[in-house]
């Protein structure tokens, strides 16, 4: 590698560092409390579990679909269903309801029900401490724009990891791995812990950089999955009026319907003809695995709303499956609490990295640019003598 390829290197990871880093740290302290998220809920009864039957194995002694939609209906007169959503581990039922089947979140209501005796759980509209990090996180409070914006820094911050990679050989070439110069000075032992952290978390910090990339495009890709393969699953009924709520057929026939056709799988939700996640004449039940990987990946079955007839069952692509499955790996949700603590500690090591790269920035007016350090590394890297 020449001296010119090294500075390029060295710029690249300077500046695609610089623009994300302060997004970077704002993920990461929201991120560290949201891995224990289920934690922090049950200490702060947000979420409590219910006990009961699970809806999906069992539906004895669980009320009926389509009198948990009467109920939910009656409590928002005027408004029709968009979501109805299970938990397959107890009898909660959660129902999305709007004033008409295409509005936009800002006008969606969420009612929660006990599904064993039909009544009402807590208050829907309260927002535990969860709620408000996962949105920050997620979008800043800013819908669409906000998600697209951090996913832009997503990708500056996979591109510095690549950058950094690139330079780590000829900062590291003449010092053992993992060398510390603790006599030397502050600053260097700075780079020395920016460098080693970096290296160690290389491999997770890539993992969570491609994975939260993949969640703040979560819409796009849907919609690309609504507009293309969904479509052709509906190819027969293309151009049809648009199916009026007062014309939906039983819930509960078009859930056995859809059970009869995707077998030992649980139910996880249910899009309402005209929402996003379906079309505007069928339900789209989707159904999950029963294993912890299994259980992430979504097989829509498409029902006629008003017959209750199946219109197809076909899995999700495989751009789909990929934001299913980095859903849970983005916040170490797949091995319980050992992979959640070792989530956490590779969290804070990245918060080190990223202010240790703050600092190595804002003092390079006094003891010089880290980039010549780099630079003289290549020079012995490509020529015979020691640079001077």
């Amino acid at each position: 590698m020449t001296r010119n390829t090294i500075r390029i290197w060295f710029l690249v990871h300077k500046w695609t560092s610089l623009i994300c880093t302060i997004f970077l740290l704002m993920l990461c302290l929201t991120g560290l409390p949201l891995i224990f998220h289920d934690e922090i809920d049950l200490a702060t009864g947000d979420h409590v579990p219910l006990s009961g039957p699970a809806s999906s194995s069992d539906a004895r002694g669980l009320l009926p679909l389509d009198t948990m939609l009467e109920r939910a209906l009656a409590d928002r007169p005027g408004e029709v269903p968009l979501f109805m959503a299970f938990d397959n581990e107890g009898p909660m039922l959660t129902v999305t309801t709007g004033p008409r089947p295409d509005s936009p979140e800002s006008q969606m209501t969420l009612l929660l029900f006990n599904r064993a005796t039909g009544a009402p759980i807590g208050d829907p509209d309260s927002q535990g401490i969860t709620d408000f990090l996962l949105q920050l996180h997620t979008d800043m409070f800013l819908g669409l724009p906000g998600m697209l914006f951090l996913g832009v820094m997503g990708l500056l911050f996979v591109a510095s990891l690549v950058s950094g990679t690139v330079l780590y050989a000829p900062f590291m070439r003449k010092l053992d791995f993992g060398t510390l110069r603790l006599g030397r000075s502050a600053r260097l032992q700075w780079l020395d812990w920016h460098n080693l952290l970096g290296i160690v978390a290389l491999a997770w910090m890539s993992v969570v950089g491609v994975t939260g990339i993949l969640n703040a495009f979560a819409t796009p890709i849907a919609d690309h999955w609504r507009n293309t393969a969904l479509a052709d699953m509906t190819g027969a009924h293309r151009g049809e009026p648009a199916l009026p709520p007062e014309r939906y057929g039983s819930l509960d026939r078009a859930m056995a319907t859809a059970r009869e056709a995707l077998p030992g799988s649980n139910p996880q939700f249910i899009g309402f003809p005209g929402g996003s996640f379906s079309t505007d004449r069928h339900y789209a039940v989707f159904f999950q695995g029963k294993t912890p990987l299994t259980k992430e990946l979504l097989t829509p079955a498409l029902i006629d709303a008003e017959t209750g007839e199946l219109v197809d069952v076909r899995p999700m692509p495989v751009s789909m499956k990929a934001l299913q499955l980095s859903r849970p790996l983005h916040f170490g949700d797949y091995g319980g609490l050992p992979l959640k603590l070792l989530w956490a500690l590779l969290d804070l090591f990245l918060i080190v990295v990223l202010v240790s790269g703050i600092y190595l920035w804002l003092g390079r007016g006094k003891r010089g640019p880290v980039a010549p350090a780099a630079l003289r590394a290549a020079d012995a890297i490509v020529s015979p003598e020691p640079a001077p």
